[in-house]
């Protein structure tokens, strides 16, 4: 792969986590999800659930279950393993994965993929597969960097008369030496962009020229001066103002892959058009990456790769999943699914959840039950909470009632629905009334199936759904 090759994984690296960061944020602020609420798997310090905490209710023996994969994950103890969440819908399944991810943190990849993604794709099943699990496992890249470091003393900028050239001097001391150092009009301008003044503690990186701006000198500070709410005081650096340092990247595997399968590098990568990638790139860069990890300058970190709704994949996927398993490059991968007995997609066998046999035996099966009426009350409050929503003195029992009568999902959104009525008639809490309304307005799966049985004979298609079942009788 090369110098070049590193260095267009750094640089990938560097934007990778910036847009990722800044798309959470924006994420955060503007939009309520379904599962905005998971803030963690909510486990105490022995990996002992707690009955509500960071926005997980119930489910104590999966949450428990969780935790431990979770611990083996950090210590870098389990890669190459499978486990299945199997329970009803509504039990929580998606949202102690999400859970998983909040506890796993910004250094250890998490995928979340649906199964029905593999098929929707432009590209084989097997490629979207081998991508997803691939972007689940990241690699550490560990380097030695030459670093200027300290606290600007002056900045001399001289133009020509034209204006075309510039020239300049930086003079950057810290508590042992004042160094002045001559300037480019690269540097000059990397120094404007990030509005250095004197006073400011900033950081050079001599190998990518790049100007970090840590905060401002202690020394300079005045009562009398104006700063902004976010500005930072440091205390000036101590030592020499040149310095080596070891800088750490972390990448995925999937991300090394498209940075060095494309003209255009790591652009690819917000492209999206990723395209096949030939497997003699891969077998390449594994084996790059294989020689760093023995120099001692990467390491590997197995994430996790997470499918949903896993019985829409068919006996192609689940082999392939089979053989991706025991490769020594490999995520652990957890899957869920709300199927009991079901045929496995591709074939005419019956097996439990939807998945082969041969699959089954080697995963770990989580089960997740039904909430209680209790824990379904403590959900609905969570997420009227995140909704701004205030329920009135008994709506709460009515939606939980709605939620045992019904499915947890259908109560959930009659509390955005009711929260817009009851504004209407400008009341700040949601009362009962407005729940009942709301409830007339939108029907769940038991009135539905009910409406539809009253219109039998009238709705389009039915005659000629009727004859073609009919006919698969036959056969």
């Amino acid at each position: 792969m090369g110098e070049d090759g590193r260095r267009e994984v750094e640089e990938a690296w560097y934007y990778i986590s910036t847009s990722t960061a800044e798309l959470r944020e924006i994420t955060k602020m503007e939009r309520i999800g379904p599962h905005s609420h998971i803030q963690g798997l909510g486990l105490d310090d022995r990996l002992e659930p707690r009955s509500n905490s960071q926005g997980m209710v119930g489910q104590g023996k999966a949450r428990k279950a969780a935790g431990m994969v979770l611990k083996m994950v950090q210590e870098g103890k389990i890669a190459g393993r499978a486990i299945l969440f199997a329970g009803p819908p509504s039990t929580g399944k998606t949202a102690i994965a999400l859970g998983m991810a909040q506890t796993l943190g910004q250094d250890v990849p998490f995928t979340i993929i649906a199964a029905s993604e593999v098929f929707s794709l432009s590209m084989s099943k097997t490629e979207a597969l081998t991508q997803a699990l691939r972007r689940s496992i990241g690699v550490r890249i560990k380097e030695e960097t030459e670093v200027i470091e300290g606290e600007v003393v002056e900045i001399q900028i001289d133009r020509s008369l034209t204006g075309a050239t510039k020239t300049g001097k930086l003079t950057i001391k810290t508590t042992d030496m004042e160094t002045v150092y001559d300037l480019g009009t690269k540097m000059i301008d990397s120094l404007s962009k990030e509005k250095v003044l004197a006073g400011d503690v900033i950081a050079i990186d001599k190998t990518s020229g790049k100007v970090t701006k840590l905060g401002r000198s202690f020394a300079r500070s005045r009562d009398y001066d104006a700063m902004g709410a976010d500005t930072r005081f440091v205390q000036c650096p101590e030592g020499e103002v040149q310095k080596r340092k070891e800088v750490v990247h972390t990448v995925s595997l999937h991300e090394i892959d498209v940075i060095n399968s494309r003209t255009q590098g790591f652009l690819a990568l917000f492209a999206g058009d990723t395209g096949e990638i030939k497997p003699e790139l891969r077998n390449q860069i594994d084996t790059k990456v294989a020689e760093w990890r023995e120099e001692g300058k990467a390491e590997i970190i197995p994430g996790v790769l997470f499918i949903d709704e896993v019985h829409m994949l068919d006996i192609e996927c689940f082999s392939f999943l089979n053989r991706a398993l025991e490769k020594e490059l490999a995520p652990l991968v957890i899957m869920a699914t709300n199927r009991g007995m079901s045929r496995v997609r591709g074939t005419k066998y019956t097996s439990p959840h939807g998945l082969p046999e041969d699959l089954l035996d080697r995963i770990l099966i989580v089960s997740t039950k039904e909430y209680s009426p209790s824990e379904l009350e403590q959900i609905v409050l969570i997420r009227a909470q995140e909704e701004d929503a205030q329920l009135g003195e008994d709506t709460l029992q009515t939606l939980a009632s709605v939620a045992r009568e019904s499915n947890l999902r259908y109560a959930l959104n009659l509390i955005s629905t009711a929260n817009m009525i009851s504004k209407r008639r400008k009341s700040e809490k949601i009362e009962v009334a407005d729940v009942k309304r709301a409830y007339e307005y939108f029907l769940d799966l038991t009135r539905s199936q009910e409406w539809l049985k009253g219109q039998a004979g009238k709705m389009i298609f039915e005659e000629g759904q009727q004859q073609s079942d009919d006919r698969m009788d036959q056969s």
